[in-house]
């Protein structure tokens, strides 16, 4: 069986998706104490509360697959507008991994912005050895009823060309909104609606696309809000999570506030089984 090890691992998103796709991932490596709660929840594999940055790399297990979803922040354009940032140094560490590992295949999963950090792609693009392709953009909309645009890579030992994109039907809002659901909601989601902050909120009805869900969403619930026909009202963790790709009974570590931050942290796990998907048939053809 194909091997696969997670690096930044997060809530386990990308994860879930490789597994489904047949993909037998051994471990993950995440430093957030609540997430590895949420890993360990949900998985068999080992997962390492670790920082990247101290762990050495050839007495390490092993594996066919390095995935790497370092974190996106740095990489927004709002980060960049002074035009100055090389990125965090983070990737630079997946990086030492896969350049000393040499695994036959390895994927990075970020935002679109990536692409303007040079030091960044260079590194990631133009490792010896390796085939790359950068698809950009990847839109969760072809799977959920979600806006959510990423950029992959994927770097392999021998040519890999053939990336279809999925022709299935996405899920609809209506596939994943609880009409009339109870949701605790905070006096400032009525402010916002009310017009008392600079931005009113964006709010999507049953038929149609919510925007990205964001981590930040933990902080502040009133700048994503769901018309269910009954109340407009933020979104429950369940159906924040379904957004996701992420199945009912996935279980989220921590309080309501851990689970938002997770779920908007995650990479959605259908994009994650189709990226899975397309390594499995490389390694059948290869």
């Amino acid at each position: 069986m194909i091997t696969a090890k997670s690096y930044f691992s997060g809530a386990g998103g990308l994860d879930l998706g490789m597994i489904e796709a047949g993909i037998n991932v051994i471990e993950s490596f995440e430093i957030d104490r609540i997430a590895c709660e949420t890993l360990r929840q949900n998985f068999d594999h080992q997962v390492n509360e670790a920082d990247i940055t101290k762990i050495t790399v050839l007495d390490q297990h092993d594996a066919d697959v390095y995935i790497g979803t370092f974190p996106c922040t740095k990489y927004s354009a709002i980060a960049d507008i002074h035009g100055t940032r090389t990125g965090d140094n983070l990737f630079l560490h997946f990086f030492r991994h896969v350049a000393l590992a040499q695994p036959e295949v390895y994927v990075v999963e970020n935002v679109p912005g990536m692409k303007k950090f040079q030091v960044v792609m260079e590194c990631l693009t133009r490792l010896p050895n390796y085939y790359v392709r950068v698809e950009c953009p990847v839109n969760a909309n072809m799977w959920l009823p979600q806006e959510r645009k990423r950029l992959i890579v994927i770097g392999t030992k021998k040519p890999f060309d053939n990336l279809p994109y999925p022709d299935e039907k996405p899920l609809s809002m209506r596939d994943v909104i609880e009409v009339g659901a109870e949701v605790y909601t905070p006096e400032y989601v009525q402010k916002r609606l009310n017009g008392n902050y600079r931005d009113k909120p964006i709010i999507t009805d049953l038929d149609g696309k919510a925007p990205t869900c964001v981590a930040h969403y933990a902080k502040d619930r009133s700048t994503r809000l769901i018309d269910d026909g009954v109340s407009i009202r933020p979104y429950t963790v369940r159906e924040y999570a379904r957004l996701q790709g992420f199945p009912d009974w996935f279980k989220f570590a921590g309080t309501d506030n851990d689970a938002y931050r997770q779920i908007g942290n995650a990479v959605a796990v259908p994009m994650g089984r189709w990226v899975g998907q397309a390594i499995k048939k490389y390694f059948q053809t290869a």
